[in-house]
């Protein structure tokens, strides 16, 4: 089973999310195909979260962190890593992927 990156929370201008991983997930996909293996294409799955959660609700899942916090004492905006709810939430999403796609789980 192959998986693609999620994707990272960068929104334009116009509020529309852009892709920042270029070649990558389309190599992943052609892989699969000629492989023969299963896909998990995360990348599409959480360009569409992150859509419908929109540039501000979107900030949820990622680790923004405000001043004070005791990891990051002058904060952090970090929209390529995940907090503990976006990574849980996010592994819920690889399941269900998992599960339409008919994979075993283990």
């Amino acid at each position: 089973m192959l998986l693609t990156p999620i994707a990272r929370r960068r929104f334009d201008g116009q509020g529309r999310l852009v892709s920042t991983h270029g070649a990558y997930p389309d190599a992943m996909r052609a892989l699969a195909a000629r492989r023969g293996v299963r896909l998990l294409d995360m990348e599409r799955s959480t360009e569409a979260l992150l859509r419908e959660l929109g540039e501000e609700g979107s900030k949820a899942l990622f680790n923004w962190q405000a001043p004070g916090h005791p990891n990051y004492p002058e904060g952090v905006q970090d929209d390529t890593h995940l907090c503990l709810m976006g990574a849980t939430q996010l592994a819920r999403l690889a399941l269900t992927l998992m599960e339409e796609s008919g994979a075993e789980r283990g």
